[in-house]
């Protein structure tokens, strides 16, 4: 990876950092999902992480914009996809999945952001990237099944499995609505928006789970972990993300995200023991080297690239 203007090692640590804070919310996921009904876990994660995203709102942009009707409304869609949908298929599914298991499932996202972008929005994929995509299928297949391919039609694909695919399937609507939202806010604005509609929905859902009992037996790895996701997995995360946008592009900081599942799989052996199972590896490299494939710029990108390399800070996060 080159130098380019706004690059500094410290950024490029903050955005490795980025890369183990993600991972580290399948473990503190792990860890919460027995001890609380899934909306109620999703909406105390929310509400540790709307405080603080207030208060950089505020500080950082001078408050949280007001938006008109349809921009209310992509924003509500946003909070349903993103963090209601998200969360009530994360935490049960990480209820059956190891964590592990579950951080090489969730790489899948790119793949299915490329995918959504080819269907929905008529983008091209090159020979490379729908290479890239049947790599990482078949990757997460051999991860699912633990090598054994013809297990996925006896039942290795089960319930936390699909509730996975869920959680992908909920981010990358998020991500195809966001494209549409951020030409109107900023990125810190639409996470505020997101986070606050989203949680009011998962607060409202977790009325019905009655959880009062389990939040106040709830023992202390349990805050922990939900005190985690909410901060280091939510806002701490988002900032570094935003950063590296903005001073290096989103490609560059993208390739990052790849880690995830990296630090996910180790943390998960390192913190709650499970094992590292042989096809993990093997599908794991496999899922990563198909997201490099499909979200690596087209040749035909590379000339706008170095324009708006040369444009410096005249390029909008998001952009």
């Amino acid at each position: 990876m080159r130098p380019v203007p706004g690059a500094s090692p410290g950024l490029y640590l903050r955005l490795v950092l980025m890369a183990a804070c993600w991972g580290g919310q399948f473990v503190a996921g792990r860890v919460a999902a027995p001890l609380l009904p899934p909306f109620t876990a999703g909406a105390l994660r929310l509400a540790t992480a709307i405080v603080i995203l207030l208060a950089l709102v505020r500080v950082l942009e001078g408050g949280l914009p007001r938006p008109d009707a349809r921009g209310l409304a992509l924003l509500a869609a946003l909070g349903f996809t993103g963090v209601f949908a998200w969360n009530a298929c994360f935490f049960p599914a990480l209820e059956r999945v190891p964590a592990g298991r579950g951080a090489l499932i969730m790489a899948l996202n790119p793949i299915g952001t490329a995918l959504g972008m080819w269907l929905i929005f008529r983008e091209r994929l090159s020979r490379g990237r729908w290479a890239g995509i049947a790599l990482a299928l078949v990757g997460a297949a051999i991860v699912i099944a633990r090598g054994d391919l013809p297990s996925l039609f006896s039942g290795a694909l089960g319930t936390g499995e699909l509730l996975l695919f869920g959680s992908v399937l909920g981010w990358v609507s998020y991500t195809l609505i966001g494209r549409g939202v951020l030409g109107r806010v900023s990125p810190l604005a639409m996470t505020t928006w997101a986070a606050l509609l989203g949680g009011g929905m998962l607060a409202l859902a977790a009325l019905f789970e009655r959880p009062w009992a389990a939040v106040a037996d709830l023992p202390a790895r349990g805050w922990l972990a939900i005190t985690y996701i909410g901060i280091f997995g939510t806002v701490l995360a988002f900032l570094f993300f935003s950063e590296g946008v903005r001073r290096i592009g989103p490609s560059r900081t993208a390739i990052f995200i790849n880690f995830v599942p990296v630090f996910g799989v180790a943390f998960s052996a390192l913190f709650l023991g499970e094992p590292i199972l042989a096809s993990m590896v093997i599908g794991g490299l496999m899922v990563i080297g198909g997201v490099l494939l499909t979200t690596r710029p087209s040749p035909a990108a590379a000339p706008r690239r170095v324009r708006a390399q040369r444009a410096g800070a005249g390029m909008r996060p998001g952009e």
